[in-house]
């Protein structure tokens, strides 16, 4: 499935769930309203949202619920682009100017507590006991990845467990939640929940293990991102961490190097090392693992257009250039 035929099937869903990102983003401070609309207009895949939106449709459901968790779901998302692009020093996102670049480090960590909040807001008006514990539990558990990775930049010595810890926490964990909020309002069974929980965990790790592989071999115009920012941010990625175990001595310490210091200097014997390793088909062969589980999770949901759509969503989440 192409992220076209994604948004056609969910295109009217969509409509309804940016209908409520509109009115939800208004503030009567004008700076929240400028910065949150710059960002959530940026050009995301929405993937987040499609998975609340198709994973209530595994239940037939038709209430509006899970337009407000998807709206939810993508404000907590967006906040935390905001703070990880100020954390970063990052410039870039999606091929252009980051919200920090633009507006500056204290609008964007402010208007990203605005985020916070507001998702908080909405989700308290759900009056759904299960979906505050749900997000709740989400917001910390990222927060807590947030700082795992910061950690474990500029970091060597970090192993595969640990980095996958990372993604599980910073990155999968929403997709996780995602998945959870659309059978809990869907009206699914605890083991239906579970399944589709899992799902979301399995496409979100697969998602980043992606990533990893799109720093280092994508397309600029295609993924709004220079190759090597990861590098260039010290950041230990699979790429990095395989190619370093098992490249020459010399590889290892050239990869070493540049997780210690940062920078591109050692951007092309880096690369090299990659290459020689085959360290991104490694990576891409821990992603499909990952997008295989993730189908295998939700086996014990009835057929349905939804479902036959998330099967189709996990095959996207690892055949993507962007």
């Amino acid at each position: 499935m192409s992220l076209e035929s994604l948004q056609s099937f969910l295109a009217d869903d969509m409509l309804a769930v940016d209908h409520v990102i509109r009115q939800s983003l208004y503030s009567d401070v004008v700076l929240i309203r400028q910065v949150s609309e710059y960002i959530i207009n940026s050009g995301g895949k929405r993937l987040r949202p499609a998975l609340v939106l198709l994973s209530a449709g595994c239940f037939n459901y038709s209430g509006r619920a899970h337009h407000e968790l998807a709206a939810v779901v993508e404000f907590i998302h967006t906040a935390t682009l905001l703070h990880d692009d100020v954390v970063d020093e990052s410039e870039l996102r999606r091929g252009r100017e980051t919200a920090n670049a633009l507006f500056g480090n204290a609008a964007s960590v402010l208007v990203g507590d605005f985020l916070y909040s507001r998702a908080f807001q909405m989700m308290v008006g759900i009056d759904n006991m299960e979906v505050m514990r749900i997000l709740s539990g989400a917001t910390n558990t990222i927060a807590e990845g947030e700082v795992l990775q910061l950690l474990n930049c500029h970091d060597p010595d970090i192993d595969e467990e640990n980095y996958l810890r990372v993604i599980r926490y910073k990155t999968a964990k929403l997709f996780e939640a995602a998945g959870r909020l659309g059978a809990v309002i869907g009206g699914g069974t605890e083991e239906e929940k579970d399944a589709l929980a899992r799902y979301g965990m399995h496409l979100g790790t697969a998602f980043q293990l992606i990533d990893d592989v799109l720093d280092y071999s994508g397309d600029f115009l295609k993924t709004g991102k220079n190759i090597g920012d990861d590098l260039a941010e010290g950041k230990p990625t699979l790429p990095l961490l395989y190619a370093m175990k098992h490249g020459t001595p010399e590889q290892a310490a050239s990869i070493r190097q540049a997780i210690e210091h940062g920078g591109l200097s050692e951007f092309q014997s880096v690369l090299a090392a990659i290459k020689d390793t085959n360290a991104l088909q490694y990576t891409r062969e821990a992603a499909q693992r990952e997008s295989r589980m993730a189908n295998s999770a939700i086996s014990c949901l009835a057929d349905s257009n939804s479902k036959a759509a998330l099967l189709q969503l996990a095959a996207f989440a690892v055949d993507r250039s962007f």
